[in-house]
């Protein structure tokens, strides 16, 4: 063969390229970003850890079913294809290791028949399926696709539902399953095992959808956005979970992967949060309820995100909810909590004007309740315990939330919660607003900050409704009894963590540090308890509020 050229042209900005340069760079264009594709074996060996890859024979399938020909016979296409890309078929199924987690991986190769979806390429997924099933290991698809093998009819249309069925016995098992979208995925491949993972990531620029767009323009003979069918625009529409460059996808990837290890336990000094949570409300300085509305508000306290990436290692945002949209007011993810794996959700604010407008002011849509819901769910299927931040004026009061169902997404949330056979602490950071709140608090626990708040509706709502004036905010707050005394009394909540100095404002750092051990101790708690014990007492807890025997009872153990 002859000598490749040690030059070469971008294919996307056009830029003069030294190839040597280039693949130490993963093939992407150090000028403008561009990720060339890459062949099966290129990815493979760019992902696993060197040496670890072991290949995996794929059963035979039917070979030409339909004895199809076009311009030419169908199995001198399969034969041409063969011999350009030294593959059997479309699909690469290996075993290995990312960071030194064990998986299984299956690698299409566009090089082949443009990745299409046949028999062979359906039976390579399944077989993958099956053996991260028999041997209880996460699966990762790395697809790259332009829809079904037409050569084989109606026999490759079926490969969806064989694949979709394999990827739901995963679901089953409790298995975690990772796609990572490349250029091109469409077709078939986009409508069945590539977007049934747990976790969507894609490289920059990577294009997915069902039909291609120029089938959509000449359809519906009109303009489509800019960047359609992008990662990016299917990012910013709550499809995917995030969008990375091909250098970072090992360390995300071993992220992923470290939730799912069987042989991490909660490692942590567990005695230091015991001085920090408070039962007693008469242990509580006694202060005005409007005063600690105020405090609850102060910008100074740290947002739901920062508390995360200061408590955890390895987290890992996961976007969307996988039905059009996103709410920029609650995030999620994955991540180590004192080496336990934890999901975590939380309301996010801001600082500035700049992002607490970004962020809606921590009022979450209907659709962001809703990617809530995909990751309670995603809890509940890998055993992850939740922990939620609550951190809201209430959920957010637009026309576009209440056509999109912001009730009933809410309601989902607060019924999924109750379900949930793993522990879930529910944390009241700041403002706890309303049936928005409440949608992240059906805890086993439920703790505050010593100056947060949670009441049914905000001091100024409550003023403006029953005194006519929002200058009544101070007299509706003492009213309203939402203060952390108040809350412990009536067994609201379980417990009061102590912010430090005159409120968590004046030491965020501080007031993180006590939140964390407070939540390690109360998880320490919860994590040796049974499924089926945590939901029933979770159930048996909210159906006490209200109750007369119950409050008699909570009010004896207060005296």
């Amino acid at each position: 063969m002859p000598a490749e050229e040690p030059w070469l042209r971008c294919s996307g900005c056009g830029s003069l390229l030294y190839r040597k340069r280039f693949v130490r760079l993963h093939r992407v264009c150090p000028d403008c970003g561009a990720h060339a594709r890459l062949t099966a074996r290129q990815r493979i060996a760019q992902l696993l850890d060197p040496g670890s890859a072991r290949e995996i024979p794929v059963p035979p399938t039917v070979v030409d079913p339909l004895r199809f020909i076009d311009s030419r016979p169908y199995p001198q296409r399969l034969a041409e294809a063969r011999r350009a890309t030294g593959e059997d078929d479309a699909v690469v199924v290996v075993t290995g290791s990312i960071g030194g987690r064990p998986l299984v991986m299956a690698v299409m190769d566009f090089g082949f028949l443009g990745g299409s979806l046949g028999v062979a390429a359906g039976e390579a997924v399944t077989c993958a399926a099956e053996l991260a099933l028999r041997d209880s290991l996460p699966l990762l698809l790395v697809t790259s696709s332009g829809g079904a093998r037409m050569q084989e009819g109606v026999l490759s249309l079926m490969q969806m539902a064989k694949t979709a069925q394999a990827m739901a016995a995963l679901d089953e098992a409790g298995l975690l399953t990772i796609t990572l979208v490349t250029d091109p995925t469409y077709g078939g491949v986009a409508a069945s095992f590539a977007t049934l993972s747990d976790v969507l990531l894609a490289e920059p620029k990577a294009r997915m959808g069902f039909a291609g767009p120029r089938v959509i323009k000449q359809t519906i003979n009109q303009e489509l956005p800019e960047g359609f069918q992008t990662a990016e625009f299917l990012r910013d529409r709550g499809l995917i979970d995030g969008v990375y460059p091909r250098a970072e996808l090992r360390e995300v990837l071993t992220r992923l992967l470290d939730i799912a290890r069987p042989d991490v336990r909660l490692s942590a000094d567990l005695e230091s949060g015991r001085q920090w949570l408070v039962h007693d409300p008469e242990q509580l300085e006694h202060r005005s309820a409007w005063d600690t509305v105020r405090r609850a508000r102060a910008p100074e306290r740290l947002t739901a995100l920062e508390h995360i990436r200061l408590w955890t290692s390895g987290f890992v945002e996961l976007l969307g909810s996988r039905c059009g949209s996103d709410s920029p007011a609650l995030v999620g993810g994955v991540g180590l909590l004192a080496g336990q794996p934890v999901l975590l959700l939380g309301q996010q604010k801001g600082h500035d004007t700049h992002e607490l407008v970004r962020r809606d002011f921590g009022m979450v849509t209907a659709d962001g309740y809703r990617k809530a819901l995909r990751l309670m769910r995603l809890a509940s299927k890998l055993r992850l315990p939740v922990i939620s931040l609550i951190d809201t004026p209430g959920a957010h009061p637009g026309l576009e939330s209440e056509e999109t169902g912001q009730a009933g997404a809410i309601a989902a949330c607060i019924a999924e919660l109750g379900t949930l056979p793993v522990p879930v602490i529910s944390v009241v950071t700041g403002e706890g607003g309303s049936g928005g709140a409440l949608a992240l608090a059906v805890g086993d626990r439920v703790l505050l900050s010593e100056h947060a708040v949670y009441s049914v509706i905000s001091a100024e709502g409550c003023a403006a409704i029953l005194w006519k004036t929002a200058e009544a905010a101070p007299k509706a707050a003492a009213a309203l009894q939402l203060d952390a005394p108040s809350l412990l009394r009536h067994g609201i909540v379980d417990a009061v963590v102590r912010e430090p100095g005159a409120g968590a404002h004046t030491d965020p750092m501080e007031a993180s540090i006590r939140l964390r051990d407070a939540v390690l101790t109360t998880l320490s708690e919860l994590l040796p308890l049974p499924g089926p014990r945590l939901v029933r007492e979770r159930r048996a807890r909210f159906r006490r509020y209200g109750r007369l025997q119950a409050t008699a009872l909570s009010e004896g153990r207060q005296r």
